[in-house]
């Protein structure tokens, strides 16, 4: 066989190999998940003067295509591209912003093309986000919401693990139907449960009487449990066409309280008052006074309870019957608001709402 012939048998026998790889890379590429990760600040996306700098670091800098490209593990465990739905601090979180969110998330769900989503938001006020999207979303995809507790610039960054975990989770055939996640320090909370429980530790979101929804081990998430209330699917509440939510303010309970605040959100124009009072949700008798004249004005009133754990008892602290009161149940009072926003898009009927308290 001459040399040309060889030559020419090489060269097709690399085409070959070629296109070979080729095919096989796209045919496992094909086989991942399609997960879209919306970005909307943190911070997750922040940075810090130093490698040791974990307080005073700047939020928000850090935009999504840096973000996805930071970790390249993700081009692995699924076929990623970013969004930027905003650039801010969670403290800084609008209902404008969960309206244009939502939205969006409803709107990639409704494709084929997309198989889950991940939510990079500050740790401030994720679990307000992640359960406003739980009685929002309109998909059993999975839609996991992450952020992290130290700057990408610092050398202990749990920012990009979080992240990793995150893109795992809403490309898992596990996560469907459980409504909207959080995920942090390989703990899968549901919405509905998480709060932040420390300023500034890594293992900061917890559910402190329920627990977690599972964990993230070996690169794969085990679930034990699921919540059992109405989200995602099974919710009546729509956004589509929204631009605003009604008006709802938290008043604080306290020894030697006032009705100062509770008059100064009603003349502000809330639709609706939680007030996080002490214990099983007990009222100062002048705050009770003043939510019994701002109930009369027809503004809804929902007690909840400041201690953070346990149901506020319908008729226990107040005669919630006679006072036209809807009890919060377990929810606590950031949440409260967010469920009472959503139930006055529908009814300004007491007993309705307390319903969707029941269920939601």
């Amino acid at each position: 066989m001459n040399k040309k012939l060889i030559l020419m048998l090489t060269i097709v026998c690399l085409i070959i190999f070629s296109f070979q790889v080729a095919f096989a890379a796209e045919a496992t590429t094909s086989k991942l998940p399609n997960v879209k990760i919306l970005a909307t600040g943190g911070t997750i996306a922040g940075a810090g003067a130093t490698s040791t700098t974990t307080v005073g670091y700047t939020a928000a800098v850090v935009p999504v295509d840096n973000l996805i490209n930071n970790v390249p593990e993700l081009k692995k465990v699924a076929n990623v591209s970013g969004e930027q739905i905003a650039q801010i601090a969670s403290e800084n979180m609008t209902n404008k912003v969960w309206l244009k969110l939502a939205n969006r998330i409803n709107e990639l769900l409704a494709s084929d093309d997309v198989d889950g989503i991940v939510v990079t938001h500050g740790t401030d006020t994720i679990e307000e986000t992640a359960y406003f999207l739980n009685l929002v979303v309109k998909s059993n995809k999975p839609v996991v919401i992450v952020g992290a507790m130290r700057p990408p610039t610092a050398m202990s960054a749990d920012g990009p693990i979080n992240l990793y975990n995150s893109v795992i989770i809403a490309g898992s055939k596990e996560a469907k139907g459980k409504g909207v996640l959080v995920c942090l320090n390989d703990a899968i909370n549901g919405a509905r449960e998480v709060t932040k429980t420390n300023t500034s530790m890594a293992d900061t979101f917890r559910a402190p009487e329920l627990g977690y929804l599972g964990y993230m081990q070996d690169n794969k998430p085990h679930f034990y449990k699921q919540s059992t209330r109405k989200h995602t699917t099974k919710s009546e509440f729509d956004v589509k066409g929204l631009t605003d939510l009604p008006r709802v303010d938290i008043v604080y309970g306290y020894a030697n309280n006032s009705r100062v605040m509770l008059d100064a959100a009603v003349a502000a124009g809330a639709k609706g008052i939680v007030h996080a009072g002490v214990g099983d949700g007990s009222l100062f008798t002048e705050v009770k006074e003043g939510l019994i004249d701002a109930q009369k004005k027809g503004v809804a009133i929902v007690r909840s309870s400041r201690v953070g754990n346990g149901i506020v008892a319908r008729n226990g602290e107040a005669n919630d019957d006679q006072l036209h009161f809807v009890a919060s149940d377990t929810l606590n009072p950031q949440k409260a608001r967010i469920l009472l926003m959503l139930a006055l898009t529908k009814t300004a009927d007491p007993l309705e709402i307390q319903k969707m308290f029941w269920e939601y």
